[in-house]
């Protein structure tokens, strides 16, 4: 299935290339930076334990609020309309520190389908798919129903989820792209996941931007050339952004 929002750095393009570099079923399969879980919604199932885990609180708030209150999220949504005065609106609204969790998720939700690239900065005149995503709620809260919803640290996810047979699979903000995401990733942070990573007893999977640096940190594992179209901008000339897929195995 899809997933029920896009997002920076959204897999929907690369997920068929990722699964097939995936080995044999895990007994427990974590997202460290799920975003907009599109591989986890590739696939029924993946592990008899499943992990989605994010930083970015509004994300996690979402699918928490999907697994937990599908019914009342859809009835918070189900009147809202594809328009620029419930955009702006919704902005405003995500001001309010006394919005309930469910309320803050409806309203992430429009923000996230009816802006540009997903960055909830400015209203998209663009035909989205926005009643057919409420509709279809029962389905994501079905597929969630099992899978445990964190928002943790990549350092401590590692750590608290590490085990033989268990794989992570890990798409952390791409090296030098300050400003592209909610969350800043810093220099150190890329070495840092590098190290943990270095330290784990399961398997890892790991895609990033095709760039010398991350070629040369990651140069004692496999590293296979995935290229996409780009859709990091729209005013770029460059038809192809090229990726790598690093693993362990």
């Amino acid at each position: 299935m899809n997933s029920m929002i896009k997002w920076v750095g959204g897999k929907r393009l690369l997920r068929r290339q990722i699964l097939a570099e995936f080995p044999e079923r895990p007994s427990c399969y974590v997202e460290v930076f799920g975003g907009a879980a599109w591989i986890l919604f590739a696939k029924d199932r993946h592990a008899e334990v499943e992990v989605y885990n994010d930083i970015n609180h509004d994300l996690v708030n979402l699918f928490r609020c999907v697994k937990y209150h599908g019914e009342e999220l859809y009835e918070e949504l189900r009147w809202d309309l594809v328009s620029r005065e419930m955009f702006e609106q919704a902005k405003e609204d995500m001001k309010n520190p006394g919005l309930s969790d469910i309320q803050r998720a409806a309203r992430f939700f429009l923000l996230v389908k009816c802006s540009y690239g997903a960055k909830m900065g400015e209203f998209s005149a663009k035909r989205v798919s926005f009643s057919s995503t409420i509709d279809s709620l029962a389905l994501f809260r079905k597929r969630l129903n099992t899978v445990v919803v964190e928002q943790l640290d990549f350092e401590k996810l590692l750590s608290l989820y590490d085990r033989e047979g268990t794989l992570f699979y890990a798409d952390p903000p791409y090296y030098e792209t300050k400003g592209y995401y909610a969350e800043e990733f810093m220099a150190s942070d890329h070495l840092r996941l590098k190290e943990c990573l270095d330290r784990v007893q399961g398997k890892f999977l790991l895609t990033y931007n095709d760039c010398p640096y991350i070629r040369e940190l990651y140069r004692d594992y496999q590293i296979i050339p995935i290229e996409r179209q780009n859709n990091m901008t729209a005013a770029t000339s460059i038809r192809g952004y090229r990726e790598i897929i690093i693993k362990n195995f």
